[in-house]
């Protein structure tokens, strides 16, 4: 069974939502994300006072600009900045995805991964040189030999 969970906190959902239409009513956000509009007041404001983002009036409406040089707030993700992690998701996005600002295209392209070599591509290991044994004297002693040695890697997947 599937749980219900997501990548995504309900602030990155705001967030990708707000980036998408920087116009969008806090009452279409709470829709859109699936969370009740006080819960999406707070998140904006929490994200306001963070300075992930800045809001405007222009009239009745509101106006969201997200700062894309600021970078995320885990450790973990520290070295990412809000404009990278909005312009991998934008690209996936469908057709929000032509409602991202200008702003967005002024962030430099995402490296690419590379692919990780395939067994046949990459270099086998050099084979260990077999053990030297040495001579055993034996002085008339009625000695066992000792089993052969398997040289072979143990445990090695190539």
């Amino acid at each position: 069974m599937m749980g219900d969970w997501t990548f995504f906190s309900n602030y990155g959902h705001v967030l990708v939502c707000l980036a998408r239409d920087r116009e969008m009513r806090l009452r279409d956000v709470a829709v859109e994300v699936g969370i009740t509009e006080r819960a999406v007041q707070k998140i904006v404001r929490d994200m306001q006072d963070a300075g992930f983002i800045t809001v405007s009036k222009q009239g009745r409406c509101n106006r969201y600009q997200i700062n894309r040089r600021k970078t995320l707030r885990h450790t973990l993700e520290s070295q990412v900045t809000v404009g990278k992690l909005l312009a991998l998701i934008g690209k996936s996005a469908g057709p929000a995805n032509e409602r991202i600002s200008a702003v967005e295209e002024s962030v430099p392209e995402l490296e690419q991964d590379t692919p990780a070599p395939t067994p046949e591509a990459a270099p086998a290991p050099a084979p260990k040189p077999a053990p030297v044994e040495k001579p055993v004297e034996t002085a008339g002693k009625d000695e066992k030999k000792p089993p052969p040695v398997d040289s072979r890697e143990q445990g090695s997947l190539f």
